[in-house]
């Protein structure tokens, strides 16, 4: 591979982007690996599933911090839809620092950690107060580094459940990406094993590659119109999805560019404040009819409102009522899947726009603090004995 994003790799390596470019452009493939994981630990996940999950009163948590935090934000509207059950998406920064406010001892609860490295504190800090405090839970550690402290503490368990990811989707830069989508897509597939879907997860792989060869000049584009303020929109899984759109924007440009998120109904309540001529407001459209009024809605409003602020669109399937109130418009096939999956898609245009603002401001997305006052693996985190 002598080019990728339509850049030679010694450009791309001269500039500090190597592994955050290749790490990107490697998803679809690190997906087809984690479709192969997912078939050949179907029985010992089928099994682990029947025996924790018909409990009354059962409580299901994803957590994690950061980006893994927001693959709980996207996963969860779409289990508690499939399993009938409320599934709580708890970051473990919260938990850590209010165990009593979030774990609840007399409920048996599975306790869904997500994890890059596994060596965080807040999310040893959670496994180990959920054990502490919750007569019956059980663990399943979704990480992608097989060494790190998680893995570890539930590899010899027969009461909990450990999946690794792909080792490539350990990422060595700075921000998290193949690592987040290959944990987002595993998780929403665990809870119904037995039912995995493999066109649908090839019809996203399908469209991902789509988005990686053929729409990073496009996206690129949008980067050079240089706008100081990105806002991204989205409702239900696509709200969690802003958030991670919106901190990859943050973190691979340094905090240079203003990134913010909201629900597309919140976004009138104050934050659309936030938009001046230097605005780009980029939406994810829901699959869901009735949710897509809204969207729409929303999208006409804001292009139609007085100013130079642009609207871009990110929809999995084409909507012809979108023409003519939008500023750049993507679409990407013609099936509607669920928005959890949209995700998988959408996420990879996020991680382009991302990084080609970090390229176009001078910084490396490998390593965009180097003073080292934010790192790859939080440090300087004090977890307190919890009594």
């Amino acid at each position: 591979m002598k080019k990728i994003f339509n850049r030679a790799i010694e450009e791309i390596k001269d500039r500090g982007a190597l592994n955050t470019a290749t790490e990107i452009y490697n998803q679809p493939k690190l997906w087809k690996e984690v479709l192969n994981i997912l078939t050949e630990s179907k029985d010992k996940i089928a099994s682990f599933m029947e025996g924790a999950i018909n409990k009354e009163g059962l409580r299901i948590i994803l957590t994690g911090a950061g980006t893994s935090a927001y693959v709980g934000e996207i996963a969860a509207p779409y289990l508690s839809k499939l399993l009938g059950i409320k599934v709580e998406a708890i970051a473990t920064t919260d938990i850590v620092s209010n165990p009593k406010e979030y774990l609840q001892k007399n409920n048996p609860t599975i306790l869904v950690s997500f994890a890059r490295s596994g060596n965080s504190p807040e999310s040893v800090g959670t496994f180990n107060l959920s054990k502490d405090l919750i007569e019956d839970v059980s663990q399943i550690v979704i990480t992608c580094n097989k060494d790190g402290e998680l893995a570890n503490r539930v590899k010899s368990s027969d009461k909990d459940l450990l999946l690794l990811m792909p080792e490539e989707s350990n990422d060595k830069s700075f921000a998290m990406t193949s690592s987040f989508s290959c944990m987002l897509l595993t998780v929403l597939c665990i809870f119904d094993i037995k039912n995995t879907d493999e066109n649908l997860i090839n019809t996203i792989i399908k469209n991902a590659t789509k988005i990686l060869d053929n729409h990073c000049d496009e996206i690129n584009k949008l980067v050079e119109m240089d706008f100081k303020r990105v806002v991204y929109l989205g409702s239900g899984s696509l709200k969690g999805l802003t958030k991670e759109s919106s901190l990859k924007n943050l973190e691979l440009t340094s905090g240079r560019v203003d990134t913010y998120n909201e629900a597309v109904l919140a976004f009138r309540h104050g934050p659309k404040s936030v938009i001046n001529d230097e605005t780009l407001i980029i939406v994810f459209l829901s699959n869901d009819s009735y949710t897509r009024k809204y969207d729409l809605d929303l999208i006409k409003e804001i292009h139609g409102d007085n100013g130079e602020q642009k609207v871009a669109v990110i929809s999995h399937k084409e909507y012809e009522e979108l023409k003519g109130h939008c500023d750049y418009y993507l679409s990407l096939d013609k099936e509607e899947i669920d928005d959890a999956f949209s995700a998988m898609e959408f996420v990879v245009f996020a991680q382009l726009f991302g990084m080609f603002n970090s390229l176009r401001l001078g910084i490396s997305p490998d390593n965009p603090r180097p003073d080292g006052s934010v790192n790859r693996v939080v440090k300087g985190v004090s977890i307190y004995p919890f009594n």
